[in-house]
């Protein structure tokens, strides 16, 4: 595992050195994200040219061994038999000079695809954290798969079509403009006439190819929904109800299927009868001119023309076809520049790093406001807290506490006043620094697919490993450890699937122990867990509070009443702060309770509660 200077030093290398993204110039952008593999763009390009000879190089062959066969004197037999040779080595030729083109080209677009997953991985990573505030992760990841897929498949598309239709086009213009000029005539009256009918034929084929993938869509929803509400429909005994309404979906799919299937038969005998009837047409039409000397020919450049009108028809067909599927490409290639191009950029760059963290703050009339919120979250909040200080942030919801966490954390910096970490303004400081200082435990905990282990090392220090035992124990896991199979090599499901929620905040616990971080977030950790759970996990966070700096969000008095200072909030403002004992003294002498000590206890309990607290300790 690196050092924290030697992470560091990569994420800045990272952002110095990722490629510039300018939608307005898509080419220019791509050539940016192939980076160093360029060269085998050119030697792809190489053999491409070699390996798609044989596309305009047959014909001119073979319309010479026709004039050769034609004149009848058995001198050429050698020269017939050269060109036969040289055809058919033009013909093998393929096999290595694809293999070589796909190999180089793959090298590059492989590159591109890398570079621009690996560009969305950062950014992700740079991004405030409000930018993922009301945005589905589903999308973002629809980003990283399936948009790069798209400009890959695309540019892909490209490289396969583009440059052959070209090269064809180019050389048999040539080649008949050399050979029988005025038969450009005949091309260009009859070409288009063929795309034409082969594109509209075609159009067809694809509307009804989008209403069947419509249809496809429709029935994976069906069925996923189908799967999520299996509980439900079970428990109401609705199981036939969903059977008829999955079939219903499955009956519109098999009337698409059908309509399809058709369409595609009629399309595949129409483009097939089409560029026979026009071929025919090429066929006669150069004969008659040959025979009647309205256009001097020989026998060759009849075969010539029929030849390269039907690869000038394919090679515009192939060019008009194309454009849908460019289309789409630049679709992705936009979308992933709603990323890549995105300013939601966590400021620290320029920043002062932060080597170390004794654990002070203060909030001097701090506010924030969310963008495009009517009303500031926190307003005019002012806090004091000495390194090694509890701080317990009580109120009801939408009282601003988790706002004030935010800012804390550095995920968000103040609309207004300052917030000071150890006598330095945050908005000074360099905050990833700052967080290899910091560990939070959440409500709702984060764990990924792999072991015990891995969870609970994630992002911690090498010398991490050190206190591993020690963190087990502290956290209240080995019991639970020594009941599995495997140990801490136990893999767990996504998110801890296989766990229960008291296992899942034990490992929460330890990962945070295992930084040794100096400030610490506890936020609603033992909210969601059944009372046995709760006693345990709120052993292991005993271990957690000694001698940082904690704050604590927490709506039971048996988490916050050991809390040095306890903040509570209103409508993103601070209405009192004291201890345990302070606060108790205050409400006492305003209910005029006196100062016996369980109506003393009362009292406050009535008072939390209407401050959005449980009361059930």
């Amino acid at each position: 595992m690196a050092s924290d200077g030697e992470g560091k030093t990569r994420l800045a290398s990272a952002q110095v050195n990722e490629p510039q993204f300018d939608p307005a110039t898509p080419l220019r952008t791509l050539v940016r994200f192939y980076g160093a593999t360029w060269p085998h763009l050119v030697l792809a390009i190489i053999y491409y040219v070699i390996k798609q000879s044989p596309i305009w190089l047959l014909p001119i062959l073979t319309a010479s061994i026709i004039d050769l066969v034609a004149s009848g004197a058995s001198a050429h037999l050698t020269a017939v038999v050269g060109l036969g040779a040289l055809m058919t080595l033009d013909v093998v030729q393929n096999i290595p000079m694809h293999y070589l083109y796909m190999r180089h080209l793959s090298i590059a677009t492989r590159r591109l695809e890398m570079n621009l997953r690996s560009a969305l991985a950062r950014r992700f990573q740079y991004l405030a954290i409000h930018f993922y505030h009301g945005r589905d992760s589903g999308l973002l990841q629809t980003k990283v798969i399936r948009d790069v897929e798209m400009v890959q498949q695309t540019i892909q598309l490209v490289w396969d079509t583009v440059p052959s239709a070209l090269i064809s086009l180019f050389i048999a213009l040539l080649v008949t403009a050399l050979r029988v000029p005025w038969f450009l005539v005949f091309y260009a009256l009859t070409i288009p006439l063929a795309a034409l009918v082969i594109l509209r034929s075609r159009g067809q084929l694809q509307r009804q190819n989008q209403r069947f993938r419509q249809e496809v869509e429709a029935v994976s929803a069906r069925v996923s929904e189908m799967l999520r509400l299996v509980p439900l429909t079970r428990a109401h005994g609705n199981e036939q109800a969903e059977i008829l309404r999955v079939e219903a979906d499955l009956e519109n799919l098999r009337t698409s299927g059908r309509a399809l299937d058709s369409v595609n038969a009629v399309f595949g005998a129409t483009t097939w009868a089409s560029m026979q009837f026009f071929n025919t047409m090429c066929l006669v039409a150069a004969s008659v001119l040959a025979l009647t000397h309205l256009v001097p020919m020989s026998i060759g450049s009849v075969v010539l023309l029929t030849g390269f009108y039907q690869s000038i028809t394919n090679a515009v067909i192939q060019l008009t076809t194309i454009v849908p599927q460019v289309s789409k490409g630049l679709e992705s290639f936009h979308s992933l520049g709603e990323i890549l191009t995105e300013n939601a950029i966590e400021p620290n760059d320029g920043k002062l790093a932060v080597d170390q963290v004794q654990g002070g703050f203060h909030c001097d009339h701090v506010g924030y406001t969310y963008p495009q919120a009517a009303q500031p979250s926190l307003r005019d909040v002012s806090l004091a807290v000495a390194p090694g200080q509890m701080v317990a942030i009580v109120g009801p919801s939408g009282s601003g506490k988790s706002t004030l966490i935010n800012l804390i954390i550095g995920f968000l910096r103040p609309s207004e006043g300052r917030l000071w970490l150890d006598g330095r303004d945050m908005e000074t400081l360099d905050l990833r620094t700052y967080r290899h200082f910091l560990a939070v435990v959440a409500q709702e905990t984060v764990l990924f697919h792999g072991t015990i282990r891995d969870n609970i090392l994630y992002g911690a220090p090498p010398t991490a490993e050190e206190r591993y035992a020690q963190v087990i124990a502290d956290a209240q896991l080995q019991e639970f450890l020594d009941q599995l199979p495997e140990g801490d090599q136990t893999l767990i499901g996504p998110n801890g699937a296989t766990l229960s929620g008291g296992q899942r905040q034990r490992i929460a616990i330890a990962r945070a122990l295992i930084r040794d971080p100096q400030v610490l977030i506890l936020d609603e950790a033992t909210a969601s867990l059944d009372p046995a759970s709760e006693a345990q996990v709120q052993a292991g966070l005993q271990h957690l509070l000694h001698h940082r700096t904690s704050f604590v969000v927490a709506h039971r008095l048996a988490t916050i009443e050991r809390a040095d200072q306890i903040v509570v909030m209103e409508q993103g403002r601070v209405v009192e702060i004291g201890t345990h004992a302070d606060l108790l003294r205050q409400h006492g002498h305003c209910l005029g309770i006196g100062d016996d000590g369980i109506r003393q206890v009362d009292a406050l309990r009535k008072v939390f509660v209407s401050k959005g607290l449980k009361s059930t300790e």
